[in-house]
């Protein structure tokens, strides 16, 4: 249908706007408060409010702007420090949950599995969003069989899904190497060595605190 063409076009754009403001936002080159004018953003990239719009509500989701009524859309405090705090609290909850499943048995090795053999699946197809939602599904699927609902409640509410998705458009990561690194993980799993696997689980989350700290370089 014709109105079927101008929607899917307006969602990509809106995606290209909403992908380059999360960069400018993670590596400070949007700074806190500062605000964002629908007519300023669309004249920068040379299309209409729409996009802009549909851009910023997604930003508002991920909890980088906020979006005050007749006031206008501001970036909000502290972006990148929550990003590393976030990542700094979520390593804690993944060695503990990683350490709880190997002592008691309960490793979900056929679904971490099958959520790698996905990841190297989407990074076949270079789909960057399928490999980060399924990354979320693996480490869920652990905290999970953890049977811990604390260490479950507190990850959950780390909004790990927003936070992952403005990891991955800040920094895009190279697809494979991200399924290799949760292989990595699965065979510490395997190799039911507590220690090393808690380090390992640790130390991933701790290297995506690392991410957002400056630009990649080219």
């Amino acid at each position: 249908m014709p109105a079927s063409k101008p929607m899917g076009l307006r969602r990509t754009l809106s995606h290209q706007i909403r992908d380059a403001l999360v960069h400018q936002i993670v590596f400070g080159e949007l700074g806190p408060g500062e605000r964002l004018v629908e007519t300023k953003v669309a004249a920068q990239f040379g299309t209409s409010q729409a996009p802009v719009r549909e851009a910023l509500r997604d930003l508002e989701a991920f909890g980088l702007v906020e979006i005050k009524p007749r006031r206008g859309t501001f970036v909000s405090s502290s972006i990148r420090e929550a990003l590393r705090e976030s990542y700094v609290l979520r390593a804690a909850l993944e060695e503990t949950a990683t350490r709880l499943v190997l002592l008691t048995g309960t490793v979900p090795f056929e679904q971490l599995q099958r959520d790698v053999e996905a990841m190297y699946r989407g990074a076949e197809e270079n789909d960057t969003e399928a490999v980060g939602m399924q990354t979320i599904a693996f480490h869920r699927h652990i905290i999970h069989a953890a049977g811990n609902d604390l260490v479950k409640r507190a990850w959950e509410n780390l909004q790990i899904e927003a936070w992952t998705s403005v990891t991955m458009l800040a920094s895009p990561p190279d697809l494979v190497s991200l399924a290799d690194d949760h292989q990595a993980l699965l065979d510490s799993l395997e190799d039911g060595v507590v220690d090393v696997a808690c380090n390992l689980a640790r130390q991933h989350e701790w290297d995506y605190a690392d991410l957002p700290h400056e630009p990649p370089r080219s």
